[in-house]
This record gives structure tokens, sequence and C-alpha cells, in this order.
């Protein structure tokens, strides 16, 4: 694994922008990882884990750099929970091809309380991003974070790299992956075909 520094470097650049979000992300996904035992995220140990991150927001840019997740290797799973936490699973120890793997896994939330530390451990800076991101590069991991070590049922087709028959959908005719269809009245639909859409066609 890289230093705190290096990972805050290539976070900024990967983001655009250095923030309190980021360093959360960072000491978050390197907490999570050395948990676990993980020291190669991004190279030898790369297919070991699956993240699970419970916020569209800045830190987690910083832990897919961090773990090498992405949405696109089927690595990072995003859980809209509005919740600055994430969950890190070891697929190493899980019992890979049973349909649901259990695997050894810890999720790690940052602390509403670290706002108000970060607060009184560094009245002097105003401005209340640049005191974030200065205390909670210092702060201790247990001011900073809860942990909880918990059990993540993975069903096969949540697996990186999971390969299966493609469906295509009896309404729109648009192909659909990984078990993600719906049978409704003996027909095979799409989410959105079936009514669960987040888009109007106007």
């Amino acid at each position: 694994m890289l230093s705190l520094d290096e990972y805050l470097r290539e976070a900024e650049i990967a983001h655009g922008h250095l923030c309190a979000g980021q360093v959360l992300g960072v000491r978050l996904a390197m907490l999570g990882l050395a948990a676990l035992g993980i020291e190669d995220p991004r190279g030898k140990d790369r297919k070991r884990l699956v993240t699970f991150v419970e916020i569209d927001r800045c830190a987690t840019d910083a832990i897919a750099v961090v773990t090498g997740c992405r949405l696109g290797k089927r690595a990072l799973k995003f859980r809209d929970w509005g919740k600055m936490a994430a969950t890190f699973v070891d697929l190493g120890t899980a019992a890979l091809g049973t349909g649901t793997s259990p695997g050894k896994a810890i999720r790690i939330a940052a602390k509403e309380s670290s706002k108000a530390l970060a607060r009184s451990m560094h009245p002097e800076v105003e401005n209340k991003n640049q005191q974030q991101m200065l205390a909670y590069r210092e702060m201790a991991e247990d001011d900073l974070f809860t942990k909880q070590w918990v059990k993540v049922e993975l069903p096969a087709e949540e697996f990186p790299g999971y390969k299966s028959e493609r469906i295509v959908c009896a309404e729109c005719g648009e192909g659909i992956n990984f078990r993600r269809e719906v049978v409704r009245d003996g027909r095979v639909l799409c989410r959105a075909c079936a009514g669960d859409q987040y888009y109007e066609i106007i």
C-alpha cells in the first residue's frame, strides 16, 4: 500500500480537487484494507476485494483510488443510503461458486462527532473544509470512524467476472445482464419496462 500522502495526491488527480471528503475516503479505505490484510489491492490482491459504498460524494472517488475497485469491474457496489460509510468484502475468504458467498467483511463509517472534534482541534482555521482536511489527517482512527465486522451475502451474479446468458426484454428488446430481468405474467422484462424506471420517455 502507498502512504496517506501518496493516496491523497492520486485522489486529488482522480477527483479534480482535494477536500475533507477525499481525506475521509482515503483513510477509510486504508483502514478497511488493513483490517482485511489486503496489502496490494491494485496489484496481486485486485481480485480479492468487493467494496460497497453508501454515498455518491467525494469520499467514494477516494475509496475507488485506494482500493482499485470500479463500477466497470463490478468490484464497486453503490447503495444510495447517504452515509459516509463503506463495506470491504474479502472474496478470498468467500466460498466461491456456492450461490451465496459470505466473505470476511468490515463496515467502516465516519463518526458525526468528528466534525466537532475537528473544530476543537483547529479553531484557528476559519474555513470549515480546510479545518476538517487538517484534522482528519491527524485524528486517531477511533475518533474518526466506527468499525463493525459484518457478513455480506453475495449471489454469484454479483461477483466480478461473472458470466451468464444475456436475456432480451420482451417489451423494449434491450439486452439484460446479470439476472436483472423481471418475470411478469410469463413475460421476461427489463426493470424499466416492469415499471421500475428512473426516466420518462418524451
